[in-house]
């Protein structure tokens, strides 16, 4: 028979993100942030490649990648509300992990794999920092898919690309649980 893990199992199906303008000072300091970045490469990662790495943006970094954002918003011709959308992240947070997918040549494991191992390393992040009390939040948007404000912001190479920004700090606001799917209509049973 398998041993359950009850207190994990609650977590997992009541966990909710905070959302990320709810989240406000004071967040984990280095030493607080590291045994979440330590959750979060356990990750599984086909090969033991490592497609993915971490790059810790505080609160006077913000400043600098919400003018990036909004440099590149123009440049790219966006609306005035997608700029400000995008750039509001930043504007608004006071620690992030940007967290880097870093494709890693391989004839074993395929490109796609590394990808999904780094949204994974998003996922535990953010699972990490729930369930030591922080508020966290997995966020993308336009920056993250713009290769201008990975260069300009982060100075990502061509092999890496951003997978998310995962904001953590003090949660101010519970926010009410979402309509969750209904698992009778996403799930197919085969049994021949």
């Amino acid at each position: 028979m398998p041993l359950p893990n009850p207190d994990a199992f609650d977590f997992l199906t009541t966990r909710r993100s905070r959302p990320a303008k709810t989240l406000a000072m004071p967040v984990p300091s280095a030493e607080e942030l590291m045994p979440l970045l330590q959750a979060a490469a356990r990750t599984p990662d086909h090969g033991k490649l490592e497609p993915w790495r971490f790059i810790v943006i505080e609160k006077p970094a913000m400043a600098r990648l919400a003018d990036v954002a909004q440099k590149r918003g123009a440049a790219l011709g966006l609306e005035s509300d997608q700029i400000d959308k995008g750039r509001g992240q930043f504007d608004q947070g006071h620690l992030a992990v940007a967290v880097i997918e870093v494709q890693k040549p391989s004839e074993k494991i395929p490109a796609l794999e590394q990808t999904y191992s780094a949204g994974c390393v998003c996922l535990a992040l953010l699972n990490a920092a729930l369930a030591s009390g922080w508020g966290a939040n997995w966020l993308s948007g336009w920056p993250s898919h713009d290769r201008g404000f990975m260069q300009d912001a982060l100075g990502l190479a061509d092999h890496e690309r951003i997978a998310g920004f995962v904001h953590i700090g003090t949660e101010t606001s519970a926010p009410p649980d979402r309509p969750r799917p209904d698992l009778h209509d996403i799930t197919t049973w085969v049994r021949a």
